[in-house]
């Protein structure tokens, strides 16, 4: 019987440990950038804070404001932030450059970009001769807008760019005039619509699948606190399953509204547009697509900003985080 509760303590004791050590609090830098704080990329950052899944998993994250996303993975190379949220592009080029980061947690997947023009600009033929804002070229915001303007017959040359990065910089070009149309995401691609302004396609219409955005941290600093990653991993994959519940539908509106500053009219419409059917906005639980990560490369090389012959999408992903969390 001695034997038998004896062998029986070790597996309890190990347990008491694992959970000990589980409950032990960390805190993690989190690169953010201004631009997207109040954007609906955000929004399942906000429902892991304050829904509570970091406080259960032991997680206190410190925001640390970055001044755009092209510095995202400079700064966590400078050992400025532990991890990172960036878009694919700005990660696969720093890695090719001989950057330590890569993907550890999936963001935002197919984030759609709407094509928004002045009152009175109806079509893609209108934009003839027009100014069109842009992200900088290595960005699939810029890869998708050329893409559905040369789908319409639209080509370089017919229209002038105008490098702004991000979402807010943009939408002041245009509501400044200083724009014809611009790229912008959620909400503020439907407050403009709201305002009477015109949107003549999106994202979707030539990007079906993608791995936009992720969470990245530096391989070596990844493998020593392995820990601390896939709890947060828990934390993230728990708010996106909260935000996709019909049955939490009207919470996340009010989540939406609250934190980007959009209508709660706008907000349900958003969540309508993403969900129902469901456009692979969002990951189901901060997975990383793998054939969403492959068509960011294969966009990249396509517009010239990658050379052949393409990377593998493996080169730039650890998915034993995730694993770990139970989430692949």
């Amino acid at each position: 019987m001695r034997q038998k509760l004896g062998f029986a303590s070790a597996p309890a004791a190990l347990l008491a440990t694992t959970l000990s050590a589980a409950a032990q609090p960390v805190k993690l830098r989190y690169g953010v950038i201004a631009a997207s704080a109040r954007n609906i990329q955000s929004v399942a950052l906000y429902i892991a804070q304050d829904k509570g899944y970091l406080a259960k998993e032991g997680v206190e994250l410190q925001l640390v404001p970055l001044p755009g996303v092209e510095h995202m993975i400079e700064e966590l190379d400078k050992g400025n932030v532990d991890i990172s949220f960036t878009a694919t592009p700005y990660l696969i080029n720093a890695v090719l450059k001989g950057s330590d980061a890569v993907a550890v947690v999936g963001g935002p997947q197919n984030t759609i970009y709407s094509l928004i023009a002045k009152p009175g600009l109806k079509t893609f033929e209108d934009l003839r001769g027009k100014t069109v804002a842009m992200s900088l070229p290595v960005d699939t915001i810029s890869i998708a807008t050329r893409l559905m303007l040369a789908k319409h017959g639209v080509k370089e040359g017919d229209f002038t760019p105008k490098v702004l990065i991000g979402t807010p910089p943009r939408a002041q070009c245009l509501e400044s005039g200083a724009c014809d149309a611009a790229p912008l995401s959620q909400p503020e691609d439907f407050s403009f619509v709201a305002k009477g302004y015109s949107k003549i396609g999106d994202s979707l219409d030539v990007i079906s699948e993608l791995q936009f955005s992720v969470v990245a941290a530096r391989r070596a600093w990844a493998r020593d606190h392995a820990d601390e990653i896939t709890r947060f991993a828990r934390a993230y994959a728990a708010a996106f399953r909260y935000m996709a519940d019909p049955a939490n539908r009207a919470d996340v509106v009010k989540i939406i509204a609250d934190k980007t500053g959009t209508t709660p009219e706008l907000a349900a419409a958003i969540m309508t547009f993403f969900y129902d059917p469901d456009r692979g906005v969002m990951p189901k639980h901060a997975e990383i697509s793998m054939a969403g990560l492959s068509k960011v490369i294969e966009l990249l090389g396509a517009s010239g900003q990658l050379p052949a012959p393409l990377p593998a999408a493996e080169r730039f992903v650890d998915l034993s985080y995730l694993q770990k969390a139970g989430l692949e």
